[in-house]
């Protein structure tokens, strides 16, 4: 998608839900309103998801704002499927698939780029108008920790079971166990996550 010029949309409401998350402590204050300004200038709705103000169409989640100890970052939820011809979307880690923030480290890079990030969230909005897809790895890309086939050899209930789950709960359990750098954290992650597998659940 090119980006053009930069377009202009209906101011939208501020969601009174939301008001705790700009109001509850100073740090990042500033910069939090100037990206809740920057999101409602295009028109999105305002909600509350996951403790976090998100820019949705239609119902459909387009940006997430949230702030960390050393950033603060628009969340694009689509964001590997958007140009990004000045080179600031950032995949967060390797395992994640579809989103890409823009991190912010003061209130004047926020100002500086506002035209931008307007027009960075425009081609979300179309991206999200259009209905496309993300390609998604299949659970069979994603690698399995010796641990865990270790431990499913040994049981064959137990391997039955993993199989049953649905693929996006076996890609949780995966993602969860080879994070860890250790072997033996690895190995203790999977003997707490038995019960949870063997019952048909997910990690949370």
């Amino acid at each position: 998608m090119i980006i053009g010029a930069e377009r202009q949309s209906a101011m939208s409401e501020p969601n009174p839900a939301t008001e705790f998350y700009f109001a509850k402590d100073k740090s990042w204050s500033t910069e939090r309103s100037l990206l809740r300004q920057i999101a409602l200038s295009t028109g999105l709705s305002e909600e509350l998801k996951w403790g976090h103000p998100c820019y949705t169409l239609d119902g459909a989640n387009v940006v997430l704002m949230h702030c960390f100890k050393h950033y603060c970052a628009l969340l694009f939820h689509k964001g590997v499927l958007l140009a990004d011809p000045a080179g600031i979307l950032v995949q967060q880690t390797e395992n994640v698939q579809s989103a890409r923030q823009i991190r912010f480290s003061s209130a004047g890079q926020i100002e500086a780029m506002s035209g931008t990030l307007r027009n960075y969230i425009a081609d979300a909005i179309a991206v999200e108008r259009a209905g496309t897809p993300v390609p998604m790895k299949s659970t069979a890309e994603f690698a399995m920790p010796q641990e865990l086939m270790d431990r499913l050899d040994a049981d064959p209930a137990l391997s039955e079971a993993f199989s049953a789950l649905t693929p996006g709960r076996q890609r949780g359990y995966l993602l969860y166990f080879s994070a860890a750098k250790q072997a033996t954290t690895r190995a203790d992650r999977i003997e707490k996550a038995v019960p949870e597998i063997l019952a048909g659940r997910g990690r949370h």
